[in-house]
């Protein structure tokens, strides 16, 4: 087991989320940065899909009240073992009575804690993940605290030689995205715009989504429409003229018009952005973009079996 003795700023327990359960209302939930999760479980000895601890800006302070195998991905945070330094993507063995330390960050936002057999909570329409509007998944559907415990499963075999390069995370960065369902309800001048012009990441962005603000879009005949479909990375483009990048906790449905749809592959990096960091988008195709997606499960393939 594991004894919270600081939450931090915002540590939920998280897996890939829920689907199949839009259409009744429930949003996705789920890891923010998928990939850093994944890598974390697979040097753990996980599937790449078992839950873990998300942290925010401030992570946790945790002991172990037994053995266990654990690794850190994700942002790079001043994390120490009982004080001792240690990094990202690298098995780490922690005895009965050790404590994990994972203070600030200094290069991203957030960083994951995947445990050897995984965070065991019960899981609600076939996910652990945490939905804090709803106040279910998780731990008890809420945020960590001092005083919790987390339980964990079966420990798997860890192959403590097992590692990987560390991401690092730019205060400016390009995002790929593909034509979203309204991308035509813009002229011509907004397009170029919105691909010419570099957003900047306002303070109002949280798990539900990323408010830029830049120079205003007009749409050809205004930006609202009738509620369609939400997905993970949609950019609806508000009233005001300025994007919503939508995220994992994404509302199930939305009335204004979406230009474009960021790719998979590049969400990762979304949630690690921070207040005042630069976005600048890039059009790609649907058929770059499945490639680029293709490459990526192939890493984790590969990475799951060295």
């Amino acid at each position: 087991m594991i004894e919270i003795i600081n939450g931090g700023m915002l540590s939920t327990v998280q897996d890939y989320g829920r689907f199949g359960v839009m259409k009744t209302g429930f949003t996705q939930s789920g890891a923010m940065d998928r990939h850093s999760m994944q890598v974390a479980n697979i040097i753990c000895g996980n599937s790449p899909d078992a839950p873990v601890v998300e942290m925010t800006m401030v992570g946790i302070t945790a002991k172990f009240t037994d053995e266990h195998r654990f690794c850190l991905s994700g942002g790079t945070f001043n994390s120490t073992l009982n004080g001792r330094p240690i990094s990202n993507n690298k098995c780490f063995t922690a005895k009965a009575g050790d404590v994990l330390t994972v203070s600030n960050c200094k290069n991203g936002m957030r960083i994951y804690l995947a445990v050897s057999g995984g965070i065991d909570v019960p899981p609600i329409m076939g996910s652990a993940s945490t939905n804090l509007k709803l106040h279910l998944g998780g731990y008890e559907g809420r945020a960590l605290k001092r005083g919790d415990v987390l339980n964990t499963g079966k420990a798997s075999e860890c192959n403590s030689e097992k590692e990987t390069e560390c991401e690092t995370y730019e205060k400016s960065v390009e995002i790929r995205v593909v034509q979203g369902p309204q991308y035509d309800m813009f002229t011509e001048t907004d397009k170029k715009l919105f691909f010419s012009q570099t957003y900047c990441v306002t303070p109002y962005l949280d798990r539900m989504g990323i408010r830029l603000n830049g120079i205003a879009l007009k749409g050809k005949d205004g930006l609202d429409i009738i509620s369609d479909g939400i997905c993970f990375g949609s950019i609806q483009i508000a009233r005001s003229g300025m994007p919503i990048i939508l995220m994992a906790d994404h509302q199930t449905a939305g009335g204004y018009a979406k230009i474009v749809n960021v790719i998979s592959v590049d969400l990762g990096r979304l949630a690690q952005v921070k207040q005042n960091d630069m976005i600048k988008f890039k059009l790609i195709s649907v058929k770059k973009a499945e490639k680029l997606a293709l490459k990526e499960k192939k890493y984790i393939k590969k990475l799951a079996r060295s």
